[in-house]
């Protein structure tokens, strides 16, 4: 696979060029299906980047949406190729949430709220071995191994010399109190932080306790934006055995004014270092 290609976003790319072909011929997915014999939520699945497309498939569509220019649907069934390879993440096995990872690795800029512990990009070997095992039940050696080896291979997009990720965290105090690992991992977690947040791509803020009730307290959400003005802003929502995407721009707005929100809440930068610090100091001392 190219270095460049990443086949989750060539499937959202496509899919939506597809959706939007098909909004220009004046057809209903229904039409759709009735024409070309497959089923109306097959389309749907398509057009939402969340199944396979095939280079038959964009001819087949192309044609009946009466797609004249050679290039256009050269276009399209090169990224109908590129949607079928397989991801860098793929190498390590089952991963299940693969999707997000393909769209981590695209985005330009990523707003995230975590209640519970710190997240992924940010955790320490220590600290990621520790929350892995402690929240996957039944996990193997070999599971619990490739999950760690892929969480730090993520982190890279922090560290890209020409297009680093835009990250801007939002932490409930929550996640500094809870001991993941022991006290010296956390010492350690929390150092790794306050040196990544000294970035100036890094932004991290923390929410303390006497805020009270806030728009996060339903739990984690993350915000992706991209730097393509085609692909649309992704609101995802980690669970336990099924993740979920929100791509609608209503969504999108709704979850960015909640995030703004906990941004007005939270501590500023500074203070936030200062209230790491003061955590550093505490897990530092006797238990």
């Amino acid at each position: 696979m190219g270095v460049n290609v990443n086949p989750t976003v060539s499937r959202r790319r496509l899919g939506s060029e597809l959706r939007r072909l098909r909004e220009i011929s004046g057809m209903t997915t229904q039409q759709v299906a009735e024409r070309l014999l497959i089923s109306q939520p097959k389309i749907s699945l398509l057009e939402n980047g969340r199944r396979l497309v095939k280079p038959r498939d964009v001819r087949d569509f192309c044609g009946l949406y009466g797609v004249q220019d050679q290039r256009r649907v050269d276009h399209l069934m090169q990224l109908a190729r590129e949607s079928g390879q397989q991801g860098w993440w793929n190498s390590y096995g089952d991963i299940p949430y693969g999707a997000y990872i393909g769209l981590e690795a695209e985005a330009d800029a990523i707003r995230l709220y975590e209640p519970l512990v710190i997240p992924g990009l940010l955790q320490t070997p220590a600290y990621a071995r520790a929350v892995i095992a402690g929240t996957i039940p039944r996990v193997t050696a070999e599971q619990a191994a490739a999950r760690l080896q892929v969480r730090l291979r993520r982190q890279d997009r922090l560290g890209a010399p020409r297009n680093p990720l835009r990250l801007w965290t939002v932490l409930d105090e929550s996640a500094l109190r809870r001991v993941v690992g022991g006290r010296e991992v956390m010492r350690d977690q929390l150092d790794h932080l306050t040196r990544l947040s000294a970035q100036p791509h890094i932004t991290v803020q923390v929410l303390p306790h006497d805020v009270g009730a806030h728009p996060g307290v339903s739990g984690q959400f993350s915000l992706l934006e991209f730097a393509d003005a085609t692909d649309a802003s992704v609101v995802y929502l980690e669970r336990f055995t099924s993740d979920l995407y929100l791509e609608k721009r209503s969504d999108a707005r709704l979850y960015g004014d909640m995030y703004a929100h906990l941004q007005a809440q939270a501590l500023s930068p500074g203070s936030t270092r200062h209230l790491i610090d003061e955590a550093i100091e505490a897990y530092a001392g006797p238990g």
